[in-house]
């Protein structure tokens, strides 16, 4: 029928929004998150006093 097509264009749309979101929302909350390291490395600076 003619007149449905709309309508199964638009349920059609919003299946493959849905499941294209829910797979991106997967993506981003399924890694891990990042430990911090503890390595610390102190910078060294030479102090120089100027003489202008």
């Amino acid at each position: 029928m003619p007149q449905m097509m709309p309508m199964e264009w638009l349920i059609l749309y919003a299946a493959f929004l849905t499941s294209f979101m829910l797979f991106n929302i997967m993506n981003y909350f399924n890694q891990p998150p990042k430990t911090k390291t503890t390595d610390k490395t102190n910078i060294t600076t030479d102090k120089v006093n100027w003489k202008w």
